[in-house]
Order: structure tokens, then C-alpha cells, then sequence
């Protein structure tokens, strides 16, 4: 019943907001702006491979970056492997919200502000948003390790360095390893946007494209993009295959 009536309410939320007369000529809009996209401008290809190649180098970097800060964050916010539960931990939790909770996109609007357009705010970007993902993941990975190996090694004398090394790292090491290919496999999706807003690659000609109306010029860079994630996924997964 409490659904129902907050699908009501919803409803009439979006049905008051919205021009109905536009949503009827959705479809002639539509098929409209598809002709003008076709044929496609395959000249424009040579163009593009400068910024998928800067696309590339933001996805990369900004993993790369995200990771090494993520992981000492995650083993802060572990409750098994944290120094100070009352201070350490929710310092590191707050980090951990605070990248999952602003966008890619949202992250690269202000660094634009900050750093200038360009790659540089790309990259950082990324690897703001990668913090969050990548240190949620691996320290509930923590948090899940089997004790008794952790037990075992420390009953032979090592030090606490030595148990996080030999009995910690070792059962959490697949799950960092799967959890990084895979934020990068999403981080080169969100990297072809990051340009609309000035961060770098492929969306500065998208934009650019899109504002001068070059539709099929949007039609090759739309190619460009699902090629390049295409790619990604395939190599994503090889190296999961691989090291996992």
C-alpha cells in the first residue's frame, strides 16, 4: 500500500514537470536526428585516436593512483586490522563515503576549476572516485579473512608487520587483484565523458561535436567509444584469468 502510494506520488511528481507535447514527438525527434548522424564520417577517425589514447591514460593512471591511496585506507577502516577503532577507522570509513558518494563526472568539474582543463583533472578525478569503490570492497574483503591463518602465524612469535604480510595479505591479494581490473574496466567507461566538462579525452571532440551539430562526426566517436570498452572488457577479463 506505502508503494503504491509513493508511485502515486511520484507519478504526478514527473507528469507536472513534464511537457507532454515533446514527449509525443519523441519518436519523429528521434528518427530525425538519426538521419542527420548517418552516414557516419569514417574521415574524422585520424582525429579521435589522440584523445582515446588520453582516455586510455586517465582510466590507467587514475587506478593506478586510487589503488595505492585505497589500500592503506582499507586496512585502516578493516575492524582486524585498524590501530584505533574509536579515531583511525572512522577516519578512514569517511574517506571511503566521501569518493563513493561524489561522481567522476562531478569530481571533474571541480578539479577543472582547481588544476586547469586537461588531462591532469581527468586522472585525479578517477582516482578519487576509485578510492571509494576500491577500499569499500577490500576491506569488507578484510574483514571476511579467515582468522585461524592469522591465529596460526602469530603463535610462531612473528610481529604484528609479519602477520599483516604472511597471514593478511596473501587472503585478500585475488580480491584486490579482481577488484582493481574491474574498477579500471569502469573507469575507462567513465573517462570518455569526463571531457564534456574539460578533464580530458574523448569527450572534449564529443562535446565539440555535439555543440558545432557535426552528427556524423558523433556517430564515429560513438563507434570509438563502444570499440575502446569493448577492448577494455576483453582485457579485463584475460587478466582476471590470468592473475586470479
Amino acid at each position: 500500500m506505502f508503494g503504491a502510494l509513493v508511485f502515486m506520488v511520484s507519478w504526478k511528481q514527473m507528469s507536472d514537470n513534464t511537457i507532454w507535447a515533446f514527449a509525443a514527438d519523441a519518436p519523429a525527434a528521434g528518427w530525425d536526428l538519426v538521419s542527420r548522424m548517418w552516414p557516419p564520417r569514417w574521415s574524422y577517425v585520424p582525429q579521435l585516436l589522440q584523445p582515446l589514447w588520453d582516455t586510455l591514460n586517465i582510466a590507467t593512471l587514475g587506478t593506478a593512483i586510487g589503488t595505492v591511496i585505497a589500500v592503506p585506507v582499507a586496512f585502516l577502516a578493516a575492524r582486524n586490522t585498524t590501530p584505533s577503532r574509536a579515531l583511525l577507522r572512522p577516519l578512514a570509513l569517511g574517506i571511503i563515503v566521501a569518493s563513493r558518494s561524489i561522481n567522476s563526472l562531478i569530481w571533474a568539474m571541480l578539479l577543472v576549476t582547481v588544476v586547469g582543463p586537461g588531462v591532469l583533472a581527468g586522472i585525479i578525478a578517477i582516482a578519487l572516485r576509485s578510492v571509494g569503490f576500491i577500499g569499500k570492497l577490500l576491506y569488507e574483503a578484510i574483514e571476511e579473512i579467515d582468522a585461524k591463518q592469522v591465529e596460526a602465524i602469530s603463535a610462531t612469535g612473528a610481529t604484528a608487520p609479519q602477520v599483516l604480510v604472511y597471514g593478511v595479505v596473501p587472503q585478500v591479494l585475488p580480491s584486490l587483484v579482481s577488484t582493481t581490473v574491474y574498477r579500471w574496466d569502469i573507469n575507462i567507461r567513465e573517462s570518455t565523458v569526463l571531457g564534456i566538462v574539460g578533464a580530458g579525452g574523448i569527450g572534449l571532440p564529443l562535446a565539440a561535436s555535439v555543440d558545432t551539430l557535426a552528427w556524423p562526426q558523433v556517430t564515429v566517436i560513438f563507434a570509438a567509444i563502444l570499440g575502446t570498452v569493448f577492448i577494455a572488457e576483453w582485457v579485463s577479463r584475460k587478466v582476471r584469468e590470468a592473475l586470479i
